[in-house]
C-alpha cells in the first residue's frame, strides 16, 4: 500500500506540526513574559492569522495549482465564513455596546427597530445565528451554496480560462459592493467588529488567543492532509488531466464539469472554515477582505511559493505576509511595488515557485556544472575476426 506522505514529507511536516502545535504554544504558555523565549498571545495571533491565510492558499492551489482553474473570488468565501461565525460573535456583545440594547450597536445606531419591530430591531436572518452550532455549520453551507450555485451555471455553461477568472472576480465586486451597503444589514463597510467572547469564553485572554491559535494549526493541518490524500487517487489524476487537456479528458468521456464543480465547492468550503477561525483572532471581518485584490493576493502567494506543491502555498501565504507586516511599517508606500516585482521575479525566473529552488539549483548544476569522464575506464575494442 502506497504511503500518503513520503518519507521526507512527512519528516517535514511532522517537525513543522510540533514546532508550531507543540512549541510556540508551550513558550506563550510556560515562559515568563520577561524571557527571551517567550512568545507573546499577541505574536500568537498574527501566527495563527498567517495559518488562516495558509488555509485559504490550499484551497486556491486546489483549484488552480491541479485543476487549472484560476479563480479571482476565493476570498469571498473566506468572508463568508467569517461573516458567518462573526454574527453570532456579535449578537453575543449587544448589553455590552454603547446602546446596551439587545442587538449590536450598528443596528440601533442604522434604526433597525423601525425597519424590524417584531423583532426588536434584529433582522430576521440573523435570528438563528443566536445558535453557535448553527453558525458553524453555516460557515460551511454558505460558501458552498454560493460556489455551487456559481459553480453550477458557469461549468454547465463550459466557461473556463481567462472567462471563468474574469467572471470569479465580477462574483467578488459585486459582493463586495453589496456588503458595502449600510442597508444590507451586515454592517457596512465597518462591518462586524469588537468581539469578545466565543463559547463563553473571552478572545482577549491569553489562553483563547493560545487555544484559536492551535485550531487554525489543526485545520491547516486537516487541510493539508485531505489535499494530499485527495491529489494522490484516481480523483487527483483526473484533476491534472483537466489542467494539462480538459479536451482529451472529455474525449475520454469523464463529465469534466462535475469534476470542476466538486473541487470549486470543496475549495470554497476550505476557504470558509479559514475564514471562520481568522475572524476571532484579528477581531474584525468587513468588506474590504473581499475585495477582488484580496484574491489576487491569494493567487500570488501560490505562485510564489509553488502552485501544483502542496506545501508550496503555504510557504508562501505564511513568508508574504510575513513580508507584508514588515514591509506596511518600514515601505508603506513602496509594499504593492514591492508585491508585484516580487511577483514577476517568480513568474520569470523561479516558474515552480520557492518550493522548487533546490529542484531548481540542481538543474543548473547538472547543465553547467563540469562533466568528468572517466579516464582510465577501458575503451571497448571491436572484435577482430582471423582469416
Amino acid at each position: 500500500m502506497t504511503p500518503l506522505l513520503p518519507k521526507r514529507e512527512l519528516i517535514l511536516v511532522s517537525i513543522a506540526a510540533f514546532i508550531g502545535l507543540v512549541v510556540l504554544p508551550c513558550l506563550n504558555a510556560f515562559t515568563p513574559a520577561n524571557s527571551a523565549l517567550h512568545v507573546s498571545s499577541f505574536t500568537l495571533s498574527v501566527y495563527g492569522k498567517y495559518l488562516c491565510y495558509a488555509v485559504l492558499a490550499l484551497g486556491v492551489n486546489l483549484l488552480w495549482g491541479y485543476t487549472g482553474l484560476l479563480s479571482l473570488g476565493q476570498c469571498l468565501f473566506f468572508t463568508l465564513g467569517g461573516y458567518a461565525l462573526g454574527m453570532h460573535l456579535m449578537l453575543l456583545i449587544g448589553k455590552l455596546g454603547q446602546y446596551h440594547a439587545d442587538i449590536p450597536d450598528f443596528m440601533v445606531f442604522l434604526e433597525f427597530p423601525k425597519r424590524f419591530p417584531e423583532t426588536g430591531g434584529l433582522p430576521p436572518h440573523w435570528i438563528p445565528f443566536k445558535s453557535f452550532w448553527f453558525a458553524a455549520a453555516a460557515v460551511v453551507w454558505v460558501p458552498g451554496v454560493v460556489a455551487f450555485v456559481f459553480g453550477w451555471l458557469a461549468f454547465r455553461s463550459r466557461i473556463k480560462g481567462v472567462y471563468f477568472s474574469i467572471l470569479s472576480q465580477a462574483l467578488t465586486y459585486a459582493a463586495t459592493l453589496m456588503f458595502f451597503r449600510n442597508d444590507f444589514t451586515f454592517g457596512g463597510n465597518n462591518g462586524l467588529t469588537d468581539f469578545k467572547f466565543i463559547l463563553g469564553h473571552d478572545v482577549n485572554q491569553a489562553g483563547t488567543k493560545r487555544t484559536l491559535y492551535i485550531a487554525s494549526g489543526v485545520l491547516l493541518l486537516l487541510v493539508y492532509l485531505l489535499c494530499r490524500w485527495l491529489t494522490s487517487t484516481k480523483f487527483g489524476l483526473i484533476q491534472r488531466a483537466i489542467r494539462d487537456s480538459e479536451n482529451r479528458v472529455l474525449f475520454s468521456g469523464y463529465a469534466t464539469a462535475d469534476f470542476k464543480l466538486f473541487v470549486f465547492v470543496l475549495s470554497a468550503v476550505i476557504a470558509g472554515l479559514g475564514g471562520a477561525l481568522y475572524v476571532p483572532q484579528v477581531g474584525i471581518i468587513n468588506p474590504s477582505e473581499m475585495a477582488p485584490d484580496k484574491s489576487l493576493e491569494a493567487v500570488v502567494w501560490c505562485a510564489v511559493g509553488g502552485r501544483g506543491n502542496l506545501l508550496g502555498p503555504i510557504l508562501g501565504a505564511v513568508s508574504i505576509n510575513a513580508l507584508k507586516s514588515y514591509a506596511t511599517h518600514a515601505f508603506a508606500e513602496q509594499w504593492p511595488y514591492i508585491l508585484g516585482g516580487l511577483f514577476v521575479i517568480v513568474t520569470v525566473f523561479m516558474p515552480k515557485g520557492l518550493i522548487g529552488i533546490p529542484e531548481q539549483l540542481r538543474e543548473l548544476k547538472r547543465r553547467f556544472g563540469p562533466k568528468h569522464e572517466d579516464k582510465l575506464a577501458p575503451r571497448p575494442v571491436a572484435p577482430t575476426t582471423d582469416v
